[in-house]
């Protein structure tokens, strides 16, 4: 016996009225699409996670506007770019290496580990590559998304696609952006760190660094020993840190080398290697008592940078002073390892402009002082735009756009969902856990949360599924209530944090485990579900279940062990 429907159907969509009992077996899964945009890190367990489920029924296309995989492992190639989480937990659950060069692993390594997990498991069989999103539309009518797509950045070449799901798996550091100095346009040889030139020659050279974020802080150390001299420019204070788990890495939280005979035993005992990663894991959770406010944990964590910054800034003491924030505490911005930078900034080698830049000429930069700084090449590691709005229009149900539902500020439910884009998922949305720990074991928890949606949705005949503008208010309200004890309320510029002011923290309201247990078992209730038929049963179908249809050898008394 096998599955089949006697009435009319469009790509699964049952579209007889009035109700009919269908012919199908409880269980079954109907055939659905998903098109992913993205293939960096979400994309890439978004494919091995939905794309391994036996009998899943699910047609998966991603489109990746880049001509390789990695995201921003691929496109973030500047000298010093390296992960400042663990390399031990900086990778996916599911397939563990042993064989990181390092504690804190650079960029390269990154993007080489992502594509021998993909060619390890043939993930990219349903990837178009040089295939950019210029549009989604949804389609109230059928309930599908129509997305266009631009592939090689010919609009010639312009196709539309179609699905029962669209997801953005897009990240959140992916759309760079100048810095908005007057002028900037007049100093031609410039590069931003997400888009290094390595064609351009620093050696001898004076460079000119604009910003004090995680690029910039790896960028300084990297290039120092090549250049002539460093001018940098910094607008506001920062905390430079140890790094994230410094129990084991290096003396004062450096960075160590794994040598041969440490990678050797643990790809030979992968339960020691399990027992380090956990421990690793377990010293960044237990961390998260650092983001509230006068915390004892907080208290020391501040104590420590303090110290640390003055003695690491003790040839030029004066820039403790300005570098040292005095108005918000340590992790109200993403802390920053920084290994080896305030050393770079406080040498003879480095001259440290602080205060706002006036204007950029030929030349190079005028600070507000209106004293010119000449340099030979610019490097801005002035960030992202990190408002959320897309680049390019989604349109959801009732003609409404996201960028103008995101105009003053994103409105998500648990940062997968937004009302108003029925079938629609983020990966790594609008307040999710970025602030403390590694992403990808966020990733994971918010994949499987969209894989148990997505099975509700093949087998119980849902056409849509959006989540209640009640589930999202509540969710904005307990979330901007909890931020007013932590760190990040604090007045500190942040990618954390949007509005006028950086009033509203871009932020999960707890701990990375908060979240996860939070996602493990979804509130459908939260929901506003359309269903195929008239009928909610509808999916119950025929009075059989996929196990009853199953060959001779499916265990069909399951329950007698016990339920």
């Amino acid at each position: 016996m096998s599955p089949f429907l006697d009435t009319p159907t469009t790509n699964g969509h049952i579209t007889t009225n009035p109700y009919v009992v269908p012919d199908t077996l409880l269980g079954y899964r109907r055939p659905i699409k998903v098109i992913v945009i993205g293939f960096g890190i979400s994309g890439i367990n978004l494919s091995y996670i939905l794309g391994k489920q036996k009998n899943s029924n699910i047609t998966l296309q991603f489109y990746e506007k880049n001509p390789e995989l990695g995201g921003t492992w691929f496109e973030n190639t500047y000298p010093g770019c390296s992960c400042d989480i663990p390399a031990v937990n900086y990778q996916f659950t599911w397939h563990p290496s042993p064989n990181w060069s390092s504690y804190y692993a650079p960029c390269h390594e990154t993007l080489a580990y992502l594509k021998s997990v993909v060619a390890h498991h043939k993930l990219d069989t349903n990837v178009k590559y040089n295939h950019r999103l210029t549009g989604a539309w949804w389609d109230q009518e059928t309930a599908r998304w129509r997305v266009r797509i631009q592939p090689n950045d010919d609009p010639a070449a312009e196709f539309y696609d179609y699905s029962d799901i669209l997801i953005t798996a897009t990240g959140v550091l992916n759309n760079w952006k100048w810095p908005a100095i007057r002028g900037i346009e007049k100093f031609k040889n410039k590069m931003h760190t997400a888009a290094w030139d390595h064609s351009v020659d620093l050696n001898n050279k004076t460079v000119g660094v604009i910003g004090n974020g995680s690029s910039s802080v790896q960028l300084v150390p990297a290039i120092y020993d090549k250049v002539k001299r460093i001018s940098t420019f910094l607008r506001s204070p920062t905390w430079i840190t140890a790094g994230y788990a410094p129990k084991y890495a290096g003396e004062g939280g450096s960075n160590i080398k794994y040598t041969d005979e440490q990678k050797k035993h643990f790809a030979e005992n992968p339960e020691e290697y399990l027992a380090y990663r956990k421990a690793v894991e377990r010293e960044m959770n237990s961390n998260f008592g650092v983001m509230i406010k006068d915390t004892p944990a907080q208290l020391e964590c501040f104590e420590y940078a303090v110290n640390e910054m003055k003695r690491k800034l003790s040839k030029k003491p004066e820039l403790a002073d300005k570098l040292i924030p005095k108005t918000f505490a340590v992790g109200c911005r993403r802390a920053n390892p920084g290994h080896g930078y305030l050393e770079a900034i406080s040498s003879e080698k480095c001259d440290v402009i602080f205060g706002e830049i006036a204007e950029i000429t030929e030349e190079g930069v005028v600070a507000e002082d209106g004293v010119l700084h000449k340099v030979d090449v610019l490097a801005c590691g002035t960030g992202f735009d990190v408002s959320f709005k897309p680049k390019f229009p989604i349109v959801g149900k009732d003609g409404l756009s996201l960028r103008e539902a995101f105009k003053d500020l994103p409105d998500t439910y648990l940062s997968i969902m937004t009302p108003g884009f029925p079938n629609y998922f983020m990966m790594l949305g609008p307040f999710a856990p970025y602030g403390h720990g590694s992403v990808i074991p966020a990733i994971e928890v918010i994949t499987r949360y969209i894989s148990m949606a997505l099975e509700k949705f093949q087998t119980q005949n849902i056409r849509s599924l959006v989540p209640k503008k009640e589930a999202v208010a509540d969710f904005r309200e307990h979330r901007d209530l909890y931020m007013k004890k932590t760190v990040w309320d604090a007045p500190c510029s942040s990618w954390f944090k949007l509005g006028p002011k950086g009033e509203t923290v871009m932020m999960w309201p707890g701990s990375r485990l908060h979240c996860f247990n939070a996602l493990w078992n979804p509130r459908w209730e939260d929901y506003d579900w359309e269903y195929l038929m008239s009928n909610r049963f509808s999916y119950w179908g025929n009075g059989f279940t996929t196990t009853d249809a199953e060959e001779e050898g499916t265990d069909k008394a399951w329950y007698i062990e016990g339920i």
